[in-house]
């Protein structure tokens, strides 16, 4: 099972960006999907995550309102759409999945960097 993350870059704050997660390896219809950051010093943080089968998702505070995830079932691709970005969402942000049923994300992608400048 492989997670692959892209779409990262640099952008001006206020501005917009999509990452994609492309999954392969197997299906997700019993897993929730999510995405999550890590800026540099701090600890990795959750932002968002979707349950693939039905689509119902949860957003961190400090996203909502912002940013949007949704998955592509067909082409088996998570999606974070990030609207109005700040500087304060820099960092590396990373693909994770997980059966619904379990506690912990055991599936992570390599990450991508986001860079917002002011």
């Amino acid at each position: 099972v492989q997670l692959q993350a892209s779409g990262g870059g640099l952008v001006q704050a206020g501005g917009p960006l999509r990452l994609s997660c492309k999954a392969s390896g197997r299906t997700f219809g019993s897993h929730n999907m999510a995405w999550f950051r890590q800026a540099p010093g701090k600890v990795r943080e959750f932002v968002a995550n979707i349950r693939w089968s039905v689509g119902s998702t949860a957003y961190a505070d400090s996203v909502k309102g912002r940013f949007t995830i949704s998955r592509d079932r067909p082409k088996n691709t998570l999606y974070l759409q990030m609207n109005d970005l700040k500087p304060d969402d820099t960092a590396v942000y990373y693909c994770a999945a997980r059966l619904q049923v379990a506690d912990e994300y055991t599936i992570w992608g390599q990450g991508t960097q986001v860079t917002v400048s002011s």
